[in-house]
């Protein structure tokens, strides 16, 4: 017996930065969101900053220029909270 998966590659249709967190609206229907905290850069970065993103790679992703920060769809999904690199002098 064999299963027929139709494996959709989430894609994102809109999002939303808060003070607190990024809202994807994906292209499927669902809403998910992430604490702005799972992003060292954003937290950081100015409302202004925040707000200046593109949708990339064909809703795959976010990048903010301003900050050199890109998130994709799939690391909000899996929990992939970005690490401040080591040596930085905020360590």
């Amino acid at each position: 017996m064999s299963i027929a998966v139709n494996v959709i590659e989430p894609r994102l249709l809109d999002i939303q930065v808060t003070e607190d967190e990024i809202v994807a609206h994906l292209v499927d229907g669902r809403t998910i969101s992430v604490p702005l905290a799972w992003s060292w850069r954003l937290s950081e970065a100015t409302p202004d900053q925040r707000q200046n993103f593109e949708i990339i790679g064909d809703g795959q992703g976010i990048h903010w220029p301003d900050i050199d920060e890109d998130i994709s769809v799939e690391g909000m999904l899996c929990g992939s909270p970005a690490h401040r690199p080591k040596g930085s002098s905020t360590d």
